[in-house]
């Protein structure tokens, strides 16, 4: 029987950070819809990118980088092809036979996320955890090869026990973390290195929103940005604004170009005379880009000027051809 991170540290997927770790995560989801059908996934990622997927139906590699599959041999990704497919079978066997032993209701999910990591030190680390319905079930010791629970449940105690009984696939999973991860990582970073060392600078928008009358949110934008490591601040009178209620900044998130993007709102008193700024630090670009409440009411008394001389001008045109006649 095939543990189900055996084969996850020999495919390709990593985040490649020049001045820090190289990650290789790696992602699989059982979703077990009933006694006959399950619903699996298999994807690799270079931090949340998303660089290989697996066929739903046929089970073949997906590759969504070109440097991925010259990497290795063919022959390679054919055996790694069909181990999974064999690995996922038995897999999927074991959790059936548990289900129906312990009358587990259905569905249910079982999910399984394995890596090493590759530090500027040379040291790395290395991990395989299972998790049952989004919660943690089970781990791989690897300098130990042991398996161990999260859990008191009566699963739990069952599966670590047989997890445990498959002494030979326990020594094969931790040579794989030892050195096949970590040398595939590496070749993967070799065949990948113009994309993955390349730097897309931030571009930042400033604006504001009249959230209430007592309240003006001030929005800074920035998207288009790589890689992910990036710091936004807002400078009030050119002193940063410490974390607190009145700010709020969002998670990064990615695009579909695979940059990224965030968004940051603080909250100020509209009239006050205080100057506001965002500052943006990325290893491409630094921005300051200002904002001021005076521009705003500047534009507001133009754009009142404007429409009342338009106002007085088409008064006056009716008043003459009125006369006119």
């Amino acid at each position: 029987m095939q543990l189900p991170c055996l084969l996850l540290f020999i495919l390709p997927g990593m985040w490649a950070d020049p001045e820090g770790s190289q990650k290789l995560h790696l992602f699989q989801t059982f979703i077990f819809q009933n006694s006959t059908f399950v619903d699996l996934s298999f994807w690799a990622t270079l931090e949340d990118i998303v660089i290989v997927t697996m066929q739903k139906y046929t089970r073949e590699f997906i590759y969504l980088q070109p440097w991925v599959f010259p990497a290795l041999p063919t022959d390679e990704w054919k055996s790694l092809q069909n181990l999974l497919k064999f690995y996922a079978y038995d897999f999927i066997l074991l959790l059936q036979d548990k289900a129906r032993q312990h009358q587990i209701p259905y569905p249910f999910v079982f999910q399984s996320m394995s890596g090493c990591e590759l530090h500027p030190n040379g040291s790395y680390t290395k991990f395989c955890h299972l998790a049952y319905n989004a919660h943690n079930f089970l781990s791989f010791d690897v300098d130990s090869s042991h398996w161990k629970r999260w859990q008191e449940s009566e699963l739990a105690v069952h599966l670590e026990r047989d997890f445990n009984s498959f002494i030979d696939v326990s020594a094969v999973l931790q040579h794989l973390l030892n050195i096949t991860c970590i040398d595939h990582m590496k070749r993967f970073i070799e065949y990948g290195r113009v994309a993955l060392e390349r730097r897309e600078p931030p571009v930042a928008t400033v604006f504001a929103h009249m959230h209430d009358p007592a309240q003006l949110l001030l929005v800074c934008r920035v998207t288009g940005f790589y890689p992910r490591p990036i710091s936004v601040a807002w400078l009030r009178d050119g002193q940063e604004v410490l974390p607190g209620p009145a700010l709020n900044t969002s998670a990064i998130l990615p695009n579909a170009d695979l940059t990224y993007q965030l968004r940051s709102i603080l909250i100020v008193a509209p009239g006050n005379r205080h100057t506001y700024a965002c500052r943006v630090r990325h290893c491409s670009r630094s921005l300051l880009i200002p904002w001021g409440s005076s521009k705003v009411a500047l534009g507001i008394g133009v754009a009142v000027v404007v429409l009342l001389t338009v106002a007085a001008t088409l008064i006056g045109t009716v008043w003459y051809c009125r006369h006119k006649c």
